[in-house]
């Protein structure tokens, strides 16, 4: 009977061969059997352990460690004493139809040129005023390969502003973000923008709008439509005044005294600083000093300040903050709470009983991975790369888009991610793995990129995200099996045989089909057999001239070459074809 071991779920590559009582070397050849490079201080989860432990055909039955199921934070509901909020608004759309540019012209900003590319790459809080009256916005990016930020951003929030332009209509983001908002069961208010542009249609968007189940207000539906031209700054005040008139009929509330509870919008590290995350608050008062639990990790806030980098004192709720004193980043999308000791916020954030990543850096490798990679390992060729970048939002992001670049032939493998600069243990990994490191809004210091020089390890660096995706597009696209394309010539029907040896055959013949050409590879059929194939035509006759060609109806000579004596007869037929490589794309 097999003995019983149970394990948590994860485990090192290490404390796995203590418990089976096997050498870690023998463990760590069956991993790199299956593909999978780890060393003995690497993490497997649960799953991938069961399938290793099987494939190793050992007497032992893992079982999975019970846990008691954590009490879910329950949000607090509103008190009496509650006072009025302001509201989150989401700007969400299509790229390129102008959220950023939008909002720049609310905040009467510049931001949108500090993005690369003019697209917005991370999750952004700003507030504004209007009529004595604070609105948060939170600009969410436009590019596919951030639909998790989107979807992160609208769960966030209170309403939704649509951008759409007016001259372009409704498109793919537009819908999802559209989708993401009745998710969240949030309203959205609809900014018609590029009005100012010549193909601005604002009754063809209407239409586009109605076909997605937004019917606008004035064709008798619910969904307000506001024209507005962020270049012009035209429209504006009407939008923050509708969205003031849509939110004020949800009646946000939420108590300012008591501790303070809310989101993660975003974090990153930072030199000098350490761990920075983007908060938001929904409850409470957010202090200088607070210690708080955040998801899996806790810390003491250190610093408090707004996202335009000025200190605060305190922190009221729809307030987005800057917080540094975390112990780890957190991940966004974590609730934090302001607890009243470190002690019992080392306690609430289960820093114990959940994995983290360390830096932000994913060692554990998943069980669907594995099973990939053991199902597919004859046929599909990886490429490895490690990634880092400057936000733990962004790099989810472009790691799942990464994944999304796989078909059955190839696939990126993510060896190694974390947030922050390039370092000296990621260039080893590169090295190790034989992986191209990928930068994304990071630094590459000086001496980590005379170490990745002499130990020949590609890094690449990117601040837009498109760019990256299509650098790893074009490697997955090189080791693509080249496609074999055959492109027929003509046939020739033989007339008459003039010499045949061990390696060359000599005939002649009327050009039947099409238009002989060479150089070209032949078939030769007698009757419908097929008798020889991928012989070697080697010269071509007219008479008594050499050619390159002759069309439909000629007569003609031809020699090929053979490896054994060939027997051609009159009215044998000879195929001319020949064989291209062509590359694919993905």
């Amino acid at each position: 009977m097999a003995s019983e071991i149970q394990i948590d779920d994860y485990i090192t590559v290490g404390a796995l061969a203590e418990l089976l009582t096997l050498p870690a070397s023998k463990l760590i050849a069956e991993l790199l059997k299956n593909g999978v490079l780890a060393t003995v201080n690497e993490k497997i989860d649960y799953e991938t352990a069961q399938i290793i432990v099987g494939e190793l055909e050992v007497d032992v039955e893992l079982t999975k460690k019970e846990h008691a199921a954590p009490q879910a934070r329950v949000k607090r509901e509103s008190s009496e004493s509650a006072k009025a909020r302001p509201p989150v608004v989401a700007m969400m759309g299509h790229v390129d139809h102008g959220k950023t540019s939008l909002m720049d012209a609310i905040r009467e900003a510049e931001v949108v040129k500090s993005e690369a590319g003019g697209i917005t790459q991370h999750l952004s809080a700003y507030q504004v005023e209007r009529k004595g009256r604070v609105i948060t916005l939170l600009d969410t990016p436009g590019h596919e390969a951030f639909a998790s930020l989107r979807e992160h951003g609208a769960r966030l929030t209170d309403l939704v502003i649509l951008v759409v332009a007016a001259d372009d209509g409704v498109k793919p983001q537009t819908k999802e973000a559209i989708r993401f908002a009745r998710q969240a069961g949030v309203k959205i208010v609809v900014a018609a923008n590029k009005m100012d542009k010549p193909g601005a249609d604002l009754n063809r968007l209407k239409q586009q709008l109605s076909e997605n189940e937004l019917m606008p207000e004035d064709w008798g539906g619910e969904t307000v439509v506001v024209p507005v031209s962020a270049k012009n700054k035209d429209g504006l005040d009407e939008l923050l005044d509708m969205v003031l008139l849509v939110t004020d009929i949800e009646e946000l509330k939420a108590d300012t005294e008591g501790p303070a509870e809310g989101l993660i919008i975003e974090a990153h590290m930072e030199k000098g600083r350490g761990p920075v995350a983007v908060a938001l608050v929904e409850q409470g008062t957010l202090n200088p000093g607070d210690f708080m639990a955040v998801g899996g990790t806790y810390g003491k806030v250190r610093n408090l300040e707004a996202t335009t980098g000025k200190p605060l004192k305190s922190a009221g709720p729809s307030t987005p903050v800057l917080i540094t004193g975390l112990k780890a980043l957190p991940e966004f999308a974590d609730q934090f709470e302001v607890v009243s000791s470190e002690k019992q916020a080392r306690g609430d954030s289960g820093e114990t009983g959940r994995e983290r990543r360390s830096g932000g850096v994913s060692t554990a490798t998943s069980s669907s991975e594995l099973l990939r990679i053991i199902t597919q390992t004859n046929k599909l060729n990886e490429l490895n790369v490690v990634v880092k970048a400057d936000v733990q939002g962004s790099l989810t992001s472009v790691i799942d888009s990464l994944k999304g670049l796989a078909t059955d032939e190839v696939a990126v493998r993510v060896v190694s991610s974390g947030v922050g600069i390039i370092k000296e243990s990621d260039v080893h990994t590169a090295t190790t793995s034989g992986a191209i490191i990928y930068g994304f809004n990071v630094s590459l210091p000086t001496n980590i990129k005379r170490l990745a020089l002499r130990d020949k390890v590609p890094v690449r660096m990117y601040s837009v995200i498109y760019e990256l995706l299509d650098d790893v597009r074009k490697e997955l696209e090189t080791r693509l099996v080249p496609e074999v394309v055959e492109e027929k010539l003509g046939e020739l029907i033989v007339k008459g045989v003039f010499k045949i040896t061990k390696t060359e055959t000599i005939c002649g013949g009327e050009v039947s089909e099409g238009t002989l050409k060479i150089p070209a590879l032949a078939r030769l059929y007698r009757s419908k057999k097929l008798l020889a194939d991928n012989l070697e035509v080697v010269n071509l006759k007219r008479g008594p001239q050499d050619v390159k060609e002759v069309p439909k109806g000629e007569m003609c000579g031809l020699s090929l070459k053979t490896v054994n004596k060939l027997e051609v007869v009159e009215n044998d037929r000879l195929e001319l074809f020949r064989v291209e490589s062509k590359t694919r794309t993905l």
